[in-house]
């Protein structure tokens, strides 16, 4: 199983709204890495969902429920991917706590590449995140 991060505006949908809805197309996605990492994607792999915008901040841990996402019907050279929602967190953990946290995140790409909406996560980040979450 593979892990990843997936960034939304918190105006387009926070975690909540997500738990409510119970299932999002993952769309709208228009840079050509975020696009490849969501076809590397498979069912039953698990994704930190970040609010980016004025929150930064990880809300929850999601589920891919559409094998290696599937070609945009509104453009073929796109893909989209479905997700569920799997637990909010009780403690959001934000971008600022994940960079005081620096030695251990190297590596992460949500500290490098910034307006990257979709990448892949280690097993060791995403475990470290999920406690973070805890505390």
């Amino acid at each position: 199983m593979n892990h990843w991060l997936m960034k939304e505006e918190p105006k387009k949908c926070t975690f909540e709204e997500f738990m409510e809805d119970g299932k999002r197309v993952w769309k709208k996605v228009k840079n050509y890495q975020a696009r490849n990492f969501i076809r590397e994607m498979k069912k039953g792999d698990l994704v930190l969902f970040y609010n980016s915008g004025d929150v930064k901040a990880v809300q929850g841990v999601a589920k891919v429920i559409s094998d290696g996402g599937y070609t945009s019907p509104e453009d073929d050279r796109w893909t989209w991917v479905d997700i569920e929602p799997v637990e909010q967190f009780e403690n959001e953990v934000t971008l600022k706590q994940i960079k005081e946290e620096n030695d251990f995140f190297e590596g992460l790409k949500l500290i490098k590449q910034t307006r990257l909406s979709v990448m892949p996560v280690s097993n060791a980040h995403f475990d470290k995140i999920l406690a973070m979450s805890q505390d």
